[in-house]
């Protein structure tokens, strides 16, 4: 697949599973050229390439981007990059992801070149502002800052071996500094969704460019607050609410709702995670996103927990939510992204969240004992 006009320089960091599909994504368009920061992987990366079994886009033993190097100073050291993509989970207890980036955001890249477009591939609210005040304050112009909601199902299952599933979607937009009133791209603004839009639609991804991106992370943060929450204290993934038990004479599965207790589930749990959401509602309607599909439907909490029930209902349900994978893996958890922004917008806007507030409160003892016996507390977890 070739595209007219010379190859995009885009440097990614944080070679996990979300990092390496849509680094093969990028470079499958064609239209860029891929560079990758495997800090943690960079050994059998290097030997070995990467082994992709994808559903959506087949199977690739020793698949390499173009370059892989160890760190960001490295990196920075072979630029300039019209893209840089962060794909780390964000968890600032440890680093920001001005910290992260320093190399780029400091001489000699950022005196011999100008700054790139940052995309963050990156969970949670709020996590662009740090980085937008970073590049703001080197002088060189506004930041240039695209903000994606992803919705994918991918797991790194080694250091180099990455199963991905049948579907990979994005939905993008501008970040602006505290703005989330402004619902129309500006001329420039679009050029650059549109340029990178398109290179992500060539390699075969589905995406959604949107004029005010942080109502759209608002409203994927529901299911994490949620869902993740309740599998992560729980320790135990979702068919525990909504999966019958196995018929006699099929295979056996776990877990299930056991019929012993399976009405004070019905009467007490479900309930409160709907709740849960509510309050999100509230909240966003405080901030002032509207009730309409393409901001925030009121009917969103039900919606959200009759697609989940349908999902892990079924036999064949799977799937662990990545902060249940991290905690189990005694891996930091996005528990600020995640929960704390929710618990620190709603303060500043004056609206009560105590379930939320309880989650948070609760993950955050989860949290500490995990940054307790971490011994590389520098350490930033790829996606």
């Amino acid at each position: 697949m070739s595209a007219p006009g010379p190859l995009k320089d885009v440097l990614l960091v944080g070679f996990g599973a979300v990092g390496v599909i849509y680094s093969y994504i990028l470079k499958h368009s064609g239209q860029a050229r891929i560079s990758v920061v495997a800090r943690s992987n960079y050994e059998a990366v290097s030997r070995d390439g990467i082994h992709i079994n994808s559903k959506k886009y087949g199977e690739h033993l020793g698949w390499r981007p173009d370059r892989v190097f160890r760190s960001i100073n490295d990196a920075a050291k072979e630029g300039p990059y019209a893209y840089v993509l962060v794909a780390t989970k964000y968890i600032p207890e440890l680093m920001t992801t001005p910290q992260l980036l320093q190399p780029l955001l400091t001489a000699p890249y950022a005196e011999q070149h100008e700054q790139p477009t940052y995309v963050l591939l990156q969970n949670g609210l709020n996590v662009e502002k740090g980085l937008h005040q970073a590049v703001k304050a080197i002088g060189k112009g506004e930041p240039k800052i695209v903000s994606v909601a992803v919705w994918i199902g991918t797991n790194l299952v080694g250091p180099n071996s990455v199963e991905h599933g049948a579907f990979d979607r994005v939905t993008i937009g501008i970040y602006r500094y505290n703005d989330r009133t402004t619902v129309v791209n500006s001329a420039e603004e679009q050029a650059i969704l549109d340029e990178f839009s398109g290179i992500l639609k060539a390699g075969g991804s589905d995406v959604t460019i949107v004029p005010e991106i942080q109502r759209m992370k608002f409203v994927k943060n529901f299911w994490n607050v949620a869902f993740s929450s309740f599998a992560t204290l729980t320790r135990h993934t979702l068919p525990a609410i909504f999966r019958s038990p196995p018929s006699q004479g099929h295979e056996s599965y776990s877990p299930y709702v056991a019929p012993v207790s399976a009405e004070t589930i019905e009467k007490y749990t479900l309930p409160q995670i709907e709740a849960v959401l509510e309050e999100l509602v509230t909240l966003g309607r405080a901030l002032g996103y509207p009730d309409s599909e393409d901001a925030l439907s009121s009917s969103l909490p039900r919606t959200i927990i009759e697609n989940t029930a349908e999902i892990h209902k079924k036999p064949d349900s799977s799937h662990k939510p990545s902060m249940l994978l991290d905690v189990e893996r005694g891996q930091p958890l996005e528990v600020e992204v995640i929960l704390g922004e929710v618990v620190r917008l709603a303060r500043d806007v004056g609206v009560s969240v105590p379930r939320v507030e309880m989650l948070y409160a609760l993950l955050l003892v989860v949290q500490n004992q995990i940054l307790r016996t971490l011994q590389h507390p520098s350490h930033t977890p790829e996606q």
